[in-house]
Order: C-alpha cells, then structure tokens, then sequence
C-alpha cells in the first residue's frame, strides 16, 4: 500500500502575502479558495492579468508601500499611513517628499548600514 501525499496548501490570505497584494482587492474566487504550492509558483512565474495589474496599480499592502517608499512598516505608522495605497498614492508621496519621509529613509538607511556592520563583524 502507497501513501500518497495531498498537495500542500495555504490560505488566500498567506498566498496573496507572499504574492505581495492586498487580499481584499483580488478576485473573489481566490480569496475564497485555498492555493496549493504548485499554484503559487504558476503565478509567480506567470501571473493573470488581475494579479500583473494589482501589483502594478495596486491597492498595495503596507509591506509593498513600505519598500516602494524606502522606509520600514513602523516609519510608515509614525507617519500615520496606516491603510492600503495605490502607486500613484505612493508616487505622489515621493514627489512631495515631506519630511517625515526623509527621516524615515534616513534611519532605514541607518539600520541598515548596522546590520551590514554587524554581519561583517560576524564573518
């Protein structure tokens, strides 16, 4: 007698995560269903349509908006950006270039220029 293995799955909302959108703005048969791995990896490697325009147009989630505008999830809340935006939202945000957007980019750069100093100090 063979087992056989059942496909691994995930939830809508890990795969929309790991796809980088917004589960709320993807179609409604995937944020209903369940995505096995090989499906993830299909469109990862060939996204639809809908998927190639919310990553394009967004509404993003904050990780996205937080690495389109160079700073971290918590520079994000400081500043008070708590919902979901669009690139032009996010385009708009680095054309005013407000202050506390480039403080946030400053310490971002900051933390990372420690991590660097901190791995090379550990090699």
């Amino acid at each position: 007698m063979t087992s056989r293995k059942s496909p691994q799955t995930m939830k809508a909302a890990t795969a929309a995560k790991k796809l980088g959108v917004l589960l709320q703005a993807t179609p409604a048969e995937f944020q209903e269903g369940v995505v096995s791995r090989d499906e993830l990896n299909a469109l990862q490697t060939d996204p639809p349509e809908w998927l190639r325009e919310l990553r394009r147009t967004g509404p993003h989630p904050r990780q996205v908006v937080a690495s389109r505008l160079g700073v971290s999830i918590s520079g994000l809340a400081r500043a008070g950006i708590t919902d979901p935006l669009t690139t032009d939202a996010i385009d708009a945000i680095k054309a005013e270039n407000p202050r506390w957007l480039q403080l946030e980019r400053d310490t971002q750069a900051k933390v990372r220029e420690e991590a660097a100093r901190l791995k090379e100090k550990d090699d």
